[in-house]
């Protein structure tokens, strides 16, 4: 068979099984229409995880509205933000009303979202309800994986995992307030490696299925050559993490602008890893690359500490790990501050 007829049999199948993969062509377009995209992952300082910020009782639209005007104001337009499927789960139409209600505040202060919809990080069994206390002094001692580890070992209970993922997309597939989709954040972590490749696989199909507007990624984050094939085959945008020095940054820049596709960085900044504002903001600049940094306001979620470093009597450290203010909106640094505003233009 001529290879001319094998990729028209490939791409005709891709639109039989309703994929939709943009073409770099498109995403580009698409990419000169943002803007300069900067901003952070978000997570109001009141909510130790996920199931935290969006379930009923602790859902915090006060601190969700006053920590996000603080973004405004240091020029960020965009926040990264984590769902659950264990809180839609629960409560499917409030949990889209909450979501609905977060999309109204941060447009509001004229700020995009890129949603997350599965994440392999940290606490391997979440649980609807009331949330643990945070552990003194340790990393994300509360965030939980979604799904749970015995979901996502057993393909059998994938098909309310199914479920949530397209009402989500059905509900918001239009929604100009969405900047992005990031589908899997991490997969492969936690251990599982290879094992997350199936559910992967699964979680692009269900979006191919409803295919939303606006554009699907999955960030490469290590060097499992598998797993990077598949997401940056099949993302729309190219996102990556870099929580390592200004080098590493912009040799990895480098290497995935070679596909020509937009490229974003949804995780970098990890002040005692030489990955900072300073160092890392002005190549962001130059190469006209997304950046959203890692944390906002120290809060219950601990990510001042270090990964590897508790430090168990609860006291601050000398440097931050993560974040950029104080709960009283008062900054860790002022001289990040002035950094961000002169590159955003707000000073």
């Amino acid at each position: 068979m001529k290879k001319s007829l094998i990729i028209i049999i490939f791409f005709s199948s891709l639109i039989a099984n309703g994929q939709s993969i943009w073409s770099a062509k498109k995403a580009n377009k698409w990419y000169k229409k943002q803007g300069w995209i900067i901003g952070c992952d978000f997570l109001p300082s009141t909510a130790i995880n996920q199931l935290e910020m969006w379930q009923a009782e602790t859902f915090d639209s006060a601190t969700i509205n006053r920590e996000l005007g603080w973004a405004e104001n240091i020029g960020f337009n965009t926040v990264r933000v984590y769902l659950h499927d264990l809180a839609w789960k629960a409560d499917a139409i409030g949990f889209k009303e909450r979501m609905n209600t977060f999309l109204t505040i941060a447009s509001s202060h004229h700020i995009k979202v890129l949603f997350t919809i599965f994440d392999d990080c940290w606490n391997s069994k979440p649980q609807i309800g009331k949330q643990p206390e945070p552990k003194p002094g340790i990393h994300n001692s509360g965030w939980v994986r979604s799904p749970h580890i015995d979901v996502h070992n057993d393909s059998t209970q994938w098909t309310t995992l199914e479920e949530y993922v397209k009402d989500i997309f059905t509900t918001f597939k239009n929604d100009k307030r969405i900047l992005m989709w990031d589908l899997y954040n991490e997969p492969g972590n936690s251990g599982y490696d290879l094992t997350s490749l199936p559910l992967l696989k699964k979680v692009f199909q269900w979006a191919w299925a409803v295919r939303p507007s606006q554009p699907l990624t999955c960030t490469t984050w290590y060097n499992n050559k598998t797993l990077n094939d598949f997401q940056i085959a099949n993302s729309d945008v190219l996102t990556f993490h870099n929580y390592n020095d200004a080098a590493s940054l912009e040799k990895e820049i480098n290497e995935l602008k070679k596909y020509g596709r937009p490229v974003v960085c949804s995780e970098y900044m990890a002040r005692t890893r030489n990955s900072k504002f300073e160092t890392h903001l002005p190549i962001f600049k130059k190469y006209n690359l997304g950046a959203i940094n890692w944390g906002f306001v120290s809060g219950k979620s601990n990510t001042i500490y270090q990964w590897d470093t508790p430090m168990p009597d609860g006291s601050e450290p000398k440097i931050w790990f993560h974040d950029i203010f104080r709960k009283n909106g008062t900054a860790y640094d002022d001289k990040e501050i002035s950094i961000i505003k002169q590159l955003t233009g707000k000073k």
